[in-house]
């Protein structure tokens, strides 16, 4: 398996879990480090047409791994990150990306607006959709809670999705997203929560989390014994 060999060449016996907590310690770093905020556009492949969500995924849906991101659409962090970690699942196959969204109340009502425009775009045309409508809406929106312009053109706007958008069902998605994360802690975007389907195990990373340091991470989660989640 190609991720195997990635994670076997990157194995150290004796200092795994040193150094990958050193490196979660670094991705704290990251969220303030510039990035380029260049947003190609989004190509869905045949095998990432998984069905409709919510929860959307984009990956293969029988991934061993699945890595949740908890997001903002008007954050300027996760607007950067969104390309990088969609070129990095494109690369390991093992691992699904789970879309979560957790609104900033310093980007709201901006913020909340977006996530429902993702919603609906899903709810009326399906999980590429919704990934190609997140795709867009970081490239046209002001971000920090400004917002779309107000004179932007919305592609695909369809009767059905003005539907859902006068609707009730994206508020009820967003908030029990919303809930979830509260639950567990997490108030900060982009915050990604890897999970092993295999064992049930996760660890939860903040961040814009490099590549090197997911598969540190997944090596981690191989390895562990004890407790279900990994100390993050």
């Amino acid at each position: 398996m190609r991720l195997q060999r990635l994670i076997e060449s990157k194995r150290h016996a004796l200092f795994a879990a040193a150094a990958v907590l050193a490196m979660v310690a670094a991705a704290g770093w990251l969220m303030h480090s510039p990035m380029d905020r260049r947003t190609p556009s989004l190509v869905l492949s045949s095998e990432n047409q998984n069905p409709a969500g919510p929860p959307w995924i984009y990956g293969r849906p029988d991934a061993r791994f699945t890595l949740i991101e908890y997001a903002d659409l008007e954050c300027p962090y996760c607007r950067a990150y969104f390309p990088v970690l969609r070129q990095w699942i494109d690369a390991n196959p093992e691992v699904n990306w789970q879309w979560h969204h957790l609104q900033l109340s310093m980007h709201d009502p901006a913020a909340t607006r977006a996530a429902r425009l993702a919603e609906c775009a899903g709810e009326s045309g399906g999980n590429a959709a919704f990934w190609n409508t997140i795709d867009w809406i970081y490239q046209h929106t002001r971000g920090d809670g400004a917002g779309l312009p107000a004179d932007v053109q919305i592609p695909g706007m369809s009767p059905k999705i003005q539907a859902c958008l006068h609707g009730s069902r994206p508020d009820s998605v967003i908030q029990a997203q919303a809930d979830e994360a509260a639950r567990d802690g997490i108030t900060a975007t982009p915050t990604l929560r890897l999970i092993d389907r295999q064992t049930d195990k996760t660890l939860t990373l903040q961040g814009q989390v490099e590549g090197d340091t997911l598969l540190s991470a997944i090596d981690l989660l191989m390895s562990a014994t004890g407790p279900s989640h990994v100390p993050d």
